[in-house]
């Protein structure tokens, strides 16, 4: 699996564990879950999830591989800084469309 291709539902499946992971039903919420770790943002953990439920996901793999690649003091600001950059280039990108 290449760092491009999304998990498969086995793998998922695999690496999840009912004791630690009882509350999460859905796969946003792994997903959320799984961001909030990798930022080392745990105490914001319902954002992520909020957000990967509602942000496309592209959107937030470009953003998350923006700060994976980057060397930053703060990782969840600068995550989230280039989420809001990356939606707002989405907007201006469809509203030259819709023109």
């Amino acid at each position: 699996m290449t760092k491009n291709e999304p998990e498969s539902l086995a793998e998922i499946l695999k690496k999840f564990n009912p004791l630690k992971d009882k509350y999460v039903s859905r796969e946003f919420q792994k997903y959320g879950y799984d961001l909030a770790v990798e930022l080392g943002d745990t105490s914001h953990k319902s954002l992520y999830i909020k957000l990967a439920k509602e942000v496309p996901r592209p959107i937030l793999e470009k953003a998350r591989y923006f700060v994976k690649d980057a060397n930053a003091k703060s990782r969840p600001r600068l995550f989230m800084w280039k989420l809001r950059e990356l939606r707002k280039a989405l907007e201006k990108k469809t509203e030259t469309s819709k023109k």
